[in-house]
């Protein structure tokens, strides 16, 4: 049975023709339309349609992937700063325009679902996944199901306090380990080395860029040249992040955790540094079992994945 899943970006929006096992058979990119509600629902709907027209079979149903706070009847965006939607009654809209069933949910709870259910997390029962990004979005699996909570924005895992009296945060709190552990931190704390005229950072300060400011790319660049300043920077990240899941641990007691986005495509160079500060930051440690790492299957396509079979769950 096949199901349609869309993931709506700040940048792009990605649909997908995913089928029962999870493998995609179609997909499509546009460019997302962030700034305009209206633009938005169009493109997606029509991304939609023209996914329904590809598809040999008929459509199960349809899964929305979207940044920011769901409400619990996972019908309205209560608030995504990336896209400007402020109580948006998203499945009403695109149901009028699309005349199909329709699921929303969080971008990284579809993540963290196409993980559980396809790829790094698959056979455990309770999973958690931290997708490392522009900031560090969450997915919690409990009894293999996701835990939305009471108003359904459960699972905003990177607004964990580790720094007290921290970094300012666009949550409105000072600390929280997305200031320390996303893909934007680790390209300011990048920046700020390649500037500062220490000699760990002269690698970064090294590479020809076409901007003035060093780009995630040049980041990359210096890790897969094992330059011992970047190093040492991601070795901060995964001590941060390390510590914000011994907190996790002590709450939800996973059995697994994925650790998804850009920079989990540094496998081994971040998820070494990650277990390290996670068994310190355990809670009782040597008293009880420990959740295994795994770096995430999925890369741009978890969204897709995780919001289709979602949709195909939920309007069985």
């Amino acid at each position: 049975m096949l199901s349609i899943g869309i993931d709506i970006g700040g940048t792009k929006i990605l649909g997908a023709l995913v089928d029962q096992d999870g493998n995609v058979l179609e997909q499509i990119r546009v460019p997302s339309p962030a700034k305009n509600a209206d633009l938005m629902i169009a493109e997606v709907a029509g991304l939609a349609l023209a996914l329904m027209d590809k598809a040999d079979s008929k459509v199960s149903g349809i899964g929305i992937a979207a940044a920011g706070f769901i409400d619990a009847g996972q019908s309205t965006v209560l608030y995504s700063p990336n896209l400007s939607w402020r109580n948006e009654p998203l499945r009403e809209r695109l149901e009028h325009a699309i005349s199909h069933p329709i699921v929303i949910e969080n971008d990284a709870n579809a993540a963290g679902w196409a993980e559980y259910r396809f790829g790094a997390g698959r056979g455990s029962k309770n999973m958690v996944m931290l997708t490392l990004g522009t900031g560090v979005g969450g997915a919690v699996v409990l009894d293999g199901a996701i835990r939305r909570g009471g108003f359904g924005i459960a699972g905003e895992l990177g607004h964990i306090r580790v720094v007290r009296e921290g970094l300012q945060c666009g949550c409105g709190r000072r600390g929280c380990v997305e200031q320390y552990a996303s893909g934007t931190a680790l390209l300011l704390a990048a920046r700020e080395l390649a500037s500062s005229g220490n000699q760990l950072g002269g690698f970064l300060a090294s590479l020809p860029r076409e901007g003035a400011e060093l780009s995630g790319r040049d980041v990359q660049k210096a890790l897969e040249n094992k330059d011992p300043g970047t190093l040492g920077l991601l070795a901060t990240v995964g001590h941060y992040l390390g510590e914000a899941m011994g907190t996790i641990t002590a709450t939800f007691d996973p059995e697994v955790y994925v650790i998804g986005g850009g920079l989990s495509e540094a496998g081994d160079l971040l998820l070494d540094p990650i277990r390290r500060s996670f068994l310190s930051e355990l809670p009782a440690r040597g008293f009880r079992p420990e959740a295994q790492i795994f770096a995430a299957a999925f890369s741009n396509q978890a969204g897709v994945i995780g919001a289709a079979d979602l949709a195909r769950e939920s309007l069985r």
